[in-house]
């Protein structure tokens, strides 16, 4: 990429959106943020983007917008970093102002590559399972709460060629993996969300809180083993998410071994992500919605299509609903007055 198709345009600016786009500038890249809100946009404009956490502090001076009809285009890379349930409303009003070709990347948990790909076409749509972790303390200050990696694919033979580039405008800030079957990967991260996000949602409490305690372990490995029913009902051969978590060899063994394995392996997890603050928590912090239909909701429908029941991940998409409403409060009580 060079001139301005070596711009870089990243939609919405929370928690993933605002920490890579601030990486990219320091990295020396030429970032603009389309938000949602001008006080969001100002702020950005006026403040910069900040983060802390794991590899310190530091500002990034980047511009942002708020009107996808005043962007100045062309930009030769877009990524998408809004919730899954407003890919559409943010994307298509920018269109416009994306080069011909363009890869669109979409940052977002769940899994969105057929929508992105009927907005786009799937030459240009580009999947990516997100392994890092990262928290929003305000409209321009956000925090990197843990390392990982990038790992991206495009369903399109035509779009493959395109990754090469997407991978080095990205690189510098985080290593990026290239996946022969991003579907799969993709499903990988969502069922680490799944229970990640989702218990964080209903308990108010960060991963490494949670993973110390075994009723939050327990509503892990069931989650887990609905979703790996589900995926093998559809065929899906679901890989290590960030290399480390077999599920397959995660789930082998009945007996006390094996749920001690099971907990041991969760419980150190936790320790190494304690600091993570989910991010279906973080909006319901600010009174947004959260995207438990992308992640639990998923797991249920696809079972459901395959003659299966997910009674746990049912369960988990009512009780996140419930608070959504006000009719249920974010307590880890919740999870003592509703065993897995």
């Amino acid at each position: 990429m060079s001139g301005n198709a070596a711009r870089i345009l990243v939609i919405g600016a929370g928690a993933i959106g605002g920490t890579l786009g601030a990486l990219l500038a320091r990295a020396g890249r030429d970032v603009v943020f389309l938000t949602k809100s001008r006080e969001t946009a100002e702020a950005i404009n006026r403040d910069g983007m900040t983060v802390s956490g794991v590899r310190g502090t530091f500002t990034a001076r980047v511009r942002a917008g708020h009107q996808a009809d005043r962007l100045a285009p062309p930009f030769g890379l877009v990524m998408a970093a809004v919730k899954t349930y407003d890919l559409e409303a943010a994307l298509g009003p920018a269109l416009g102002a994306i080069a011909e070709g363009c890869p669109v990347v979409s940052l977002q948990n769940g899994i969105c590559i057929e929508e992105l790909e009927a907005l786009v076409g799937a030459d240009r749509a580009v999947g990516c399972a997100v392994g890092w972790g990262a928290t929003m303390h305000g409209p321009s200050r956000m925090e990197l709460t843990s390392e990982g990696g990038l790992v991206m694919g495009c369903r399109s033979v035509a779009g493959q060629a395109r990754l090469a580039a997407v991978a080095q405008a990205l690189g510098p800030v985080f290593p990026v993996s290239l996946s022969a079957d991003i579907l799969a990967d993709l499903y990988s991260k969502l069922l680490i969300n799944s229970c990640i996000t989702t218990l964080g949602a209903i308990s108010g409490r960060t991963l490494g809180w949670m993973l110390a305690r075994r009723v939050y372990r327990a509503w892990f490995i069931d989650i887990i083993r609905e979703g790996m029913a589900a995926a093998r009902a559809a065929g899906i051969r679901v890989p290590p998410y960030a290399g480390r978590l077999d599920y397959d060899a995660f789930l082998r063994g009945d007996g006390p071994l094996g749920g001690f394995r099971r907990h041991l392996f969760i419980r150190m997890m936790g320790m190494k992500y304690r600091r993570l603050k989910s991010s279906s928590l973080q909006s319901l912090e600010r009174g947004r919605r959260t995207e438990v239909d992308s992640f639990n909701g998923y797991i249920v429908r696809m079972a459901a299509a395959h003659g299966l029941t997910a009674p746990v991940n049912e369960r988990l998409v009512r009780m996140v609903h419930e608070i959504e409403t006000g009719a249920r409060p974010i307590s880890p009580a919740n999870f003592a007055q509703e065993a897995p």
